[in-house]
């Protein structure tokens, strides 16, 4: 795959990111997936492949905060005994 177009899908894909958080509206990636599909199959394999990394990446910080909180409070439970 060129620079270009990995350039272009990384950046679309934070942008469409950014949409999503501040519109709440969680699938709209996938309107402009369409979008990119109907002109450029190659740009909409490579947005969604960048869109897949961040929303796993999200998540996965997510489990890992969510643990560590979880861990935290464990500890200060055991603490105060």
């Amino acid at each position: 795959m060129s620079d270009t177009i990995s350039n272009l899908a990384a950046k679309l894909a934070e942008d469409t990111m950014k949409v999503m958080d501040e519109t709440g509206n969680d699938r709209f990636f996938v309107e402009v997936g369409e979008l990119l599909g109907a002109s450029s199959q190659t740009l909409e394999e490579a947005f969604l492949t960048e869109i897949r990394v961040r929303m796993a990446e999200r998540k996965a910080r997510k489990f890992v905060i969510d643990r560590l909180t979880k861990h935290r409070s464990q500890v200060k439970a055991i603490e105060k005994k």
